[in-house]
């Protein structure tokens, strides 16, 4: 086996190479850069912001799709942008169109070996999921929670479209010598899914808090910064499997980081699993409702 790289200086070193060796790597899009650069101005109001957003009607109806999903807990219905966007909250409204935006940018049309709808559902579930269970939790930033639960596996995805071989590689040494995703990945990349989704976002200049949330999706224990939101992801990410509901195979025999009990000041085992098993009828009811 090759060695595996533990050095988080040579990891980085290798990751900056890695993502700069992309000769057509997607640029931060526009309307994410236009929503961002409209909401540093404090006389800018929902009217303002719809007018803009407007123009991407692909990105109107994610919106609209988010605000009304049951696992998302709005008590109403939402109807119109504009009202999405006084509910919500402009910094809501942000962390969504940052996730999709993303999303969009490095989406794949290959299906060899990927079920892109399947990674689609699992996003989508791990993002709502994690926003409400910050809610519940009172996690102050909980748009950021539903920004890192979509985009926690994102790596998958440059892998899959830029490394296309490495990527096949990496599956065939999980069917043939039943080795895991994530040491099948250290193996042939070097490097894990979630370090790649980190370099991304420093690439794009997005907050720190997302790019740790993400690295450390799979085990919040490790942690140094940024350790809620981390475990609350992780969280989410292990109910799609414990459910099956909007599971995914990269995440098969996922291991639940107990850690997140004092993270999360969850009280003991028993507790936590009760908190777990109470999101699986609202689980249920968020997969009929997805049309993406």
């Amino acid at each position: 086996m090759s060695e595996i790289i533990t050095d988080i200086a040579a990891k980085r070193e290798l990751g900056n190479k890695l993502l700069s060796g992309i000769r057509n790597l997607p640029p931060v899009p526009f309307l994410m850069l236009e929503v961002s650069k409209m909401l540093e101005n404090p006389r800018v109001g929902a009217s303002d912001l719809s007018r803009v957003i407007s123009k991407d009607q692909a990105m109107v109806a994610k919106i609209l799709t988010v605000a009304n999903s049951p696992l998302y807990g709005l008590p109403r219905r939402v109807s119109t942008l504009e009202f999405a966007i006084v509910i919500l909250g402009f910094d809501q409204i942000k962390n969504i169109i940052v996730a999709f935006s993303m999303m969009d940018a490095f989406r794949t049309y290959d299906e060899r070996n990927w079920n892109k709808r399947a990674y689609w559902f699992h996003s989508i579930m791990t993002a709502v999921a994690s926003k409400r269970i910050a809610d519940d939790l009172g996690y102050r930033k909980s748009g950021e929670a539903f920004t890192v639960g979509l985009l926690h596996d994102l790596g998958i995805t440059v892998i899959h479209k830029y490394f296309n071989n490495k990527f096949h590689e990496i599956v065939g040494l999980v069917e043939n010598q039943k080795m895991s995703y994530l040491a099948a990945e250290e193996k042939v990349m070097k490097l894990t899914h979630q370090e790649i989704g980190k370099f991304l976002t420093e690439k794009w200049n997005l907050p720190e808090s997302i790019g740790d949330g993400i690295l450390y999706h799979h085990s919040p224990s490790l942690a140094i910064e940024n350790k809620e939101l981390a475990a609350i992801v992780h969280l989410a990410d292990c109910m799609t499997q414990r459910f099956l509901i909007g599971d995914f195979d990269w995440d098969e025999n996922i291991m639940l980081d107990v850690g997140v009990i004092d993270i999360l000041n969850l009280g003991d085992i028993q507790y936590l699993e009760n908190f777990i098993d109470s999101y699986k009828e609202l689980f249920k009811a968020q997969f009929d409702s997805i049309i993406f």
